[in-house]
């Protein structure tokens, strides 16, 4: 089917804040959200800060105060109940609409699963509350958010890592293309938990106290939480309820490395690839290429494997785009990462303004690009690409444009 597929609703929990008017002034702004962990006792780690979400109360967007969900659960529902909103959906647009649930995260309600632990030790096995064991599967994220709401379509989770919001994006995308959707809720979550902070710790891929993408004296990633839904429908839907438009998904390209566990291939090749099939599908030239926000994670090898990737791609035109990693403000929230940068290049387009790469202070000579260093930068973006590369090398790029009727 030959309709386009846009952006009606954002709804967004995150370190910068929540809802998108704050995020956004917060992104623009350059704010650093890196603070000291509070969430669990990180006294044995080399590392002790991360992106936390500030105060949050999910009563203040649901009407269910006997809900036992998961953290990870929370953020998803409070996210989801923003962009509805924000695409101006009632009930009984709901009711009458074949709606989708698509959400990323990579180890799900991390965090009860730890609380399992803690009651099996204590009471040797025994009465361990249904309520925890009704957590732990990662499908029970998109399941809340449909049972929240009452959305009787399909329902799916993704667990390609760090790639997983930008998977569960294009899944929507694909459905409604295909006429099987009217309309998608699509996005990620991710909950700070300590099984995550521990695991990175281990492999020495977390830096102290800051990020700092793509700067020669960078020291690693900072782990964060959050999450980013956002609301896309078909083109005809959109125009029928007079939706408010934030901009276009023109497509996307994935691929597999198929080489490590948890790093790249060192070639790039499959960056590479992902966006040689992002291009085949969107039929539009590089040269149309405004803005990259890239996944730019802040770790020696990942940020120089990205930028040669890009460079193999885009020859000497790279150093006229802009590439900014907003990881440098808010931490990587891992499988909502994807979706909260695909809510960023939304904003991009509709606002005219490219977030920053804080934290920068010196060039490293093989990450030579316009990173957007320290502070926003006023420009008008026509067609922006969210980069994501998760574990696994599980590559997707994302391809949102301006809309036009």
């Amino acid at each position: 089917m030959n309709n386009k597929i846009v952006i009606t609703g954002l709804g967004i929990v995150s370190p910068l804040g929540l809802g998108k008017d704050k995020f956004w002034q917060s992104l623009i702004s350059g704010k650093n959200s890196i603070k000291k962990i509070k969430n669990f006792n990180t006294r044995q780690y080399r590392t002790h800060h991360g992106g936390q979400v500030p105060s949050f109360s999910l009563q203040k967007y649901i009407q269910n105060k006997k809900n036992k969900m998961g953290s990870v659960s929370k953020y998803a529902v409070a996210a989801t109940a923003m962009a509805l909103k924000d695409a101006q959906l009632k009930p009984r647009d709901i009711s009458t609409k074949k709606i989708g649930v698509f959400i990323g995260t990579t180890l799900g309600e991390a965090q009860d699963f730890n609380k399992i632990v803690s009651v099996y030790r204590k009471n040797k096995g025994l009465k361990i509350p249904l309520s925890l064991i009704r957590n732990i599967p990662t499908n029970s994220i998109p399941n809340n958010i449909a049972k929240t709401f009452d959305l009787k379509s399909s329902n799916l989770a993704f667990l390609t890592a760090c790639s997983a919001g930008n998977a569960a994006i294009s899944a929507g995308f694909e459905l409604i293309k295909a006429g099987k959707l009217d309309l998608a809720i699509v996005g990620g979550a991710e909950a700070f938990s300590l099984q995550k902070f521990a695991g990175f710790n281990q492999l020495g891929a977390v830096a102290t106290r800051k990020c700092q993408p793509f700067s020669r004296n960078r020291q690693g990633l900072i782990l964060s939480e959050g999450a980013g839904i956002l609301i896309i429908e078909s083109e005809k839907l959109a125009r029928q309820r007079d939706a408010y438009i934030y901009g276009e998904i023109l497509g996307y390209g994935a691929s597999c490395d198929a080489y490590h566990l948890t790093n790249l291939d060192p070639t790039g090749e499959g960056i590479i690839r992902a966006y040689k099939d992002l291009f085949k599908s969107i039929k539009i030239s590089k040269q149309k290429i405004d803005y990259i926000n890239a996944h730019g994670t802040g770790t020696i090898d990942n940020d120089r494997i990205e930028v040669k990737a890009l460079k193999k791609l885009f020859g000497k035109k790279i150093k006229q785009i802009p590439i900014s990693s907003i990881k440098s403000m808010l931490g990587h929230s891992m499988g909502a990462a994807s979706a909260i940068e695909a809510i960023a290049c939304a904003l991009v387009i509709n606002q005219g303004v490219i977030p920053p790469t804080i934290n920068y202070e010196s060039l490293d000579p093989e990450c030579d690009i316009d990173c957007v260093p320290n502070n926003a930068r006023y420009q008008k973006v026509n067609i922006a690409l969210s980069n994501s590369f998760g574990f696994g090398g599980n590559n997707v790029i994302l391809a949102i444009g301006a809309y036009s009727a």
